[in-house]
């Protein structure tokens, strides 16, 4: 089973990139102790747009209205939204398993704007060979079809493929499209993440 992989699709947050001090802390100067609130209200409201559908700084300007920031939408997005730090580790993983010969790709829940922030400013349109954006698929994660999906767009069989994520109902849900699944996250030792692909018979260089 373990030398049919060959391509791992990865995870970006929590995998590969992360917020510095997280969301609360990132919206805290904005709404202090309500900075909860709002983001939970405002990740409903962004849904859909993780599946393609609608626009999402209007809703986001919108709840920032409600809440009474009056910081232009555009400035709060870019704070927070864009603030991503890359894990060099994780990269460096991808990069080895790139050298090794395998497909790697990345699949990610994102709206259209972080998305194309991540394909571009972050250079992951070049460091990937296929991105799987939910967005783009028109399906977000946990749903099974966006494995589904993600799998013909690499152009391989599911049981060919190799997914990392940090939260489990995405690995769990990769499992029952067929892919071959792993939970882990950038705060585990890395030597895990390298424990984990030798596992499933992939060799880096």
């Amino acid at each position: 089973m373990a030398d049919t992989i060959r391509h791992v699709l990865f995870d970006a947050d929590g995998v590969l990139q992360d917020l510095p001090g997280g969301w609360y802390s990132a919206m805290a100067p904005y709404l202090g102790d309500r900075a909860r609130d709002f983001l939970h209200e405002t990740w409903r409201d962004e849904r859909p747009m993780l599946a393609g559908q609608g626009d999402y700084l209007p809703v986001l300007a919108a709840t920032l209205e409600k809440y009474g920031v009056r910081t232009p939408v555009t400035e709060v997005y870019d704070a927070v939204w864009k603030n991503i730090v890359l894990i060099e580790s994780s990269l460096e993983a991808v990069r080895a398993l790139k050298r090794s010969g395998y497909g790697v790709h990345l699949g990610t829940n994102q709206e259209s704007y972080r998305g194309a922030h991540m394909r571009t400013a972050l250079g992951y349109d070049e460091l990937f060979d296929v991105s799987c954006y939910s967005y783009d698929l028109g399906v977000a994660k946990p749903d099974p079809e966006f494995f589904t999906r993600a799998a013909a767009r690499i152009g391989a069989a599911p049981e060919s493929i190799l997914f990392i994520d940090d939260t489990l109902r995405n690995v769990e849900a990769a499992r029952q499209a067929g892919l071959h699944a792993e939970h882990w996250t950038f705060t585990q030792p890395q030597p895990t993440l390298q424990t984990l692909l030798t596992t499933h018979g992939l060799t880096l260089t």
